[in-house]
């Protein structure tokens, strides 16, 4: 048998296994390092974690609604992408609180993750309580090294200001904002927290200094169309440089040179597809460590409402986060067309609320939360569509530097941000293949 001179064997295609974000911006930059590139999705859809679902005639997200504009990094690659003119800024108007107490009031005025820079403020106290307010301010009274060294963002608000604070303020807001408590949000996600507090020697103050060094203008931004346009632009370049994208197609085993698919019937012959194999969807890699990858379900229910002036007229500023011990269901409400100005012009009247929930809720109870949350009467038949949606976020998991290549949140952390920036290194890790000399790098826009 004559083997074929290497020469003239075709280049071995690369298989991304996902097309969530992270995948899509790997197979976008593998094709731009001169690599021939298959994307397998399981589902019937690309983008993940962003997607889009229409109600009576308006283009909604249904997943992720907005980035962090921290660093720039999601900016950068949307202006590389050619959507620089589409990053809309919300309006600047605060969010509220559904307090323990059953009162909806706004959010300290300065404040990050509800962590107040003043605990005796009139806007903390209505929160948290006189007694719980002058705990916090014990904090002034500690040296800076106390809970400094503590591995979450609740053990170190506990420790310097109390469970008042920790609980009626700072919980609602990191639940709402990261979908877990503050005692599992690792104190390394508040990028120069404990660094400004040895600096201030206090955590109020810190928080002060961190609001006065931070950048102008909003902390996120989106899209004008809604995130989905960053799915929409990706394919469209995926696409352009002919990277077939299936859908469909679940796979059962990965292999660093190959993926074994899985079958519809027990007794079918599985189908192999080889080549270099990196994996953009959770679960299909042990980790390292043996624990269990562990995904977690966020469910949205998504409210098309009939015009209401007094509720554009007054609304409870961009949307409420709710405390927990409240007869309302709902962890938290985004009034849409209170904080986005380009959906308001195109619900021409109508007003949409998104609600946030730890189990699917009904669309009843998403109607009743909402007239709790908005302090206005919502009829049953003033609600014009609505639908409820489920998605799954992946846990972090531990992996060895010798597997095979993985990206995504599983990897990279929460955040377009954490995940562009991951997919993009791996990318350039993973470099030019090694039968094919890489084309111009980046010279589209």
């Amino acid at each position: 048998m004559t083997t074929p001179d290497p020469a003239e064997r075709p280049p071995a295609e690369t298989l991304v296994v996902g097309a969530g974000i992270a995948g899509l911006v790997l197979a976008r930059e593998l094709v731009l390092q001169g690599r021939q590139v298959r994307v397998l999705e399981a589902s019937d859809r690309a983008g993940g974690q962003v997607a889009s679902v229409e109600l009576d005639g308006l283009r909604l997200d249904a997943g992720a609604e907005a980035f962090a504009t921290r660093g720039g990094t999601v900016r950068e690659y949307l202006e590389r992408l050619g959507l620089a003119d589409r990053i809309i800024a919300p309006r600047d108007a605060p969010a509220w609180l559904h307090a323990a107490e059953g009162q909806t009031v706004p959010l300290p005025a300065v404040s990050l993750l509800g962590i107040p820079a003043a605990p005796l403020a009139d806007d903390v106290v209505a929160v948290v309580g006189r007694r719980g307010a002058w705990r916090g301010l014990l904090d002034a009274l500690l040296p800076g090294p106390v809970g400094s060294r503590l591995p979450t963002v609740g053990a170190l608000v506990r420790r310097r200001m109390g469970d008042a604070i920790l609980e009626k303020l700072v919980a609602p807001v990191v639940e709402g904002i990261h979908s877990t408590h503050p005692d599992d949000l690792p104190v390394t996600a508040v990028p120069g927290l404990v660094h400004n507090l040895l600096r201030e020697n206090s955590l109020g103050r810190a928080v002060a200094r961190m609001r006065i060094d931070a950048p102008a203008g909003s902390l996120v931004a989106s899209l004008e169309g809604g995130m989905a346009t960053l799915v929409d632009a990706l394919l469209a370049e995926l696409d352009r440089f002919g990277v077939p994208v299936e859908y469909g197609v679940r796979v059962a085993e990965v292999h660093a040179d190959h993926v074994v698919l899985a079958s519809e019937r027990d007794d079918a012959e599985p189908e192999v597809r080889h080549g270099h194999v990196v994996v953009a969807a959770p679960g299909l890699v042990d980790p390292a460590d043996g624990s269990s990858a562990v995904q977690t379900a966020t469910h949205l229910a998504l409210l098309v409402l009939a015009p209401d002036p007094a509720l554009a007229a007054a609304p409870r500023g961009t949307g409420v986060l709710v405390a927990r011990g409240t007869s309302v269901v709902a962890r938290a409400l985004t009034h849409v067309t209170a904080k986005w100005a380009t959906v308001r012009a195109a619900a021409d009247g109508r007003e949409v609320v998104r609600l946030s929930y730890e189990r699917p809720p009904s669309l009843e109870q998403a109607r009743l939360d909402a007239e709790a949350l908005l302090g206005v009467s919502i009829p049953s038949d003033r609600v014009l569509a609505g639908e409820v949606v489920t998605w799954l976020r992946a846990a972090r998991i531990a992996v060895t530097d010798d597997g095979i290549p993985i990206v995504g949140e599983q990897v990279a952390g929460t955040g377009l941000a954490a995940v562009i920036a991951h997919a993009r290194a791996t990318a350039e890790r993973l470099g030019a293949p090694d039968d094919a000399d890489s084309p111009t790098k980046e010279s589209t826009p």
